[in-house]
This record gives structure tokens, C-alpha cells and sequence, in this order.
């Protein structure tokens, strides 16, 4: 997409449009404004016993922006039950560089050295787009996810968008909203400025969980 660079992909976001390809070997990048969005209320994040023990023992290390390029790199892979992938060369590039530019950001899961799981996604005024996550460790991806959520309540985020539901996110309490209604959201959250560095780097489960239920 000749001319296309992290501006534009920025404007495309306060507009309620994402990139993506048709697969990881397709060049070319497709514009989307569904009619339908995906999104998880930040207030009404669930989270289920057995995870809130994963979390409590803390048995990944979990960083922030630690290894970006290595997340957007897992989550272009194919693995069981994703064999195809929407991240291509192009869209790897591009989120590069608003990671370079503060605003793409990843959260990683580690376990002895190793990156086992993480996601990234993109954050503007109070709201952060869910791009993609990965897991190549048991309830890695879903830890990282309750990080990221501890993370956008402590900075005061208004809303999580995660561009479609399935039922893994829905679990979590992801719900599908109509376009008109997505934009609503959006627009309200475009207004204010949110800090997605409002925790230290890293924390433990039992701060992420913390910030989860800590009322605003």
C-alpha cells in the first residue's frame, strides 16, 4: 500500500478502521469497518478461578514491550487451529513502527528464558485495539491478557477492542456491539489521554489481579 505509513494507520484507528491481509504471503493490505465489533468491557472483565490461580503463581515472568518484534513474529505463525494468519510483511512493518513511535505495544509471557506466549495491539487517547496473541505454553495467552487489562484499568482506558469476538474472548466477557455503536465508543474514548505506563513494567499476578477488581 504505496503511501501507507504509521500516520495514516493511526488515522484509520480514530476512524474505526484496522489492516489486515488475507494471509501471511498476501501482499497487499485491506481496510476493514465491520458491521459488527468485538469488544471486552473493561468493567465487567472476567476471570475464571482456575486462571486467577495461573496469575497468583505467577508462573510466567511478564514484561511489557520488552521483545515487540518477537510477539508480532510468533503471532504471524501459523499454529493448531490458526494454520493461516492475517500478518504479513507489510503489517509487520507498519506496527514496528508505531511501536517505534510509543504507540503499538506488546505484553510478553516468559517461562525459563523462553517467550511462551504473549499479545500486542495499539493504544490511542483511552483506547487500545487487540491486534493478535499467541500461546505456545498452557494459558500463556490468556495471562498476558489479564495483565493487559490491569494495565488498561490502572491508565484509565475506556475501551478494549478486540475487532471480533470468539468464544475464548468471550469467556473473558467479550461482546459483539453494532458498528454505530463501536464508533460511539470510540469517539467517547478518542477524547481523553490514557497512560498505558501507568503500572511499572512488571508486576506480579496478585498486582495485575489488584488492579482488575480495584474499582474506579
Amino acid at each position: 500500500m504505496r503511501g501507507f505509513g504509521a500516520e495514516e494507520l493511526l488515522n484509520c484507528y480514530a476512524r474505526g478502521v484496522f489492516p489486515m491481509a488475507e494471509g501471511r504471503d498476501d501482499p497487499r493490505i485491506y481496510l476493514l469497518d465491520p458491521d459488527e465489533r468485538g469488544i471486552i468491557p473493561l468493567d465487567d472483565f472476567h476471570v475464571s478461578r482456575s486462571l486467577r490461580k495461573t496469575v497468583r503463581q505467577d508462573v510466567f515472568k511478564v514484561t511489557v514491550d520488552h521483545d515487540f518484534t518477537a510477539v508480532v513474529a510468533a503471532c504471524a505463525q501459523p499454529a493448531p487451529g490458526r494454520e493461516e494468519t492475517w500478518i504479513n510483511d507489510g503489517i509487520i512493518g507498519l506496527y514496528s513502527h508505531l511501536h517505534a513511535a510509543g504507540y503499538a505495544h506488546s505484553i510478553e509471557c516468559w517461562a525459563a528464558g523462553e517467550l511462551v506466549g504473549g499479545l500486542y495491539g495499539v493504544s490511542l487517547g483511552a483506547a487500545f485495539f487487540g491486534e493478535s496473541m499467541f500461546s505456545r505454553r498452557r494459558d500463556a495467552s490468556k495471562v498476558a491478557l489479564v495483565h493487559l487489562v490491569a494495565r488498561l484499568r490502572a491508565g484509565d482506558f475506556s475501551l478494549l477492542d478486540t475487532q471480533f469476538t470468539t468464544e475464548h474472548l468471550e469467556s473473558f466477557g467479550a461482546i459483539t456491539i453494532d458498528r454505530s455503536s463501536y464508533h460511539q465508543r470510540l469517539s467517547d474514548a478518542l477524547i481523553f489521554e490514557a497512560d498505558f505506563k501507568a503500572l511499572p513494567e512488571e508486576i506480579s499476578g496478585d498486582q495485575a489481579l489488584q488492579s482488575i477488581t480495584q474499582t474506579s
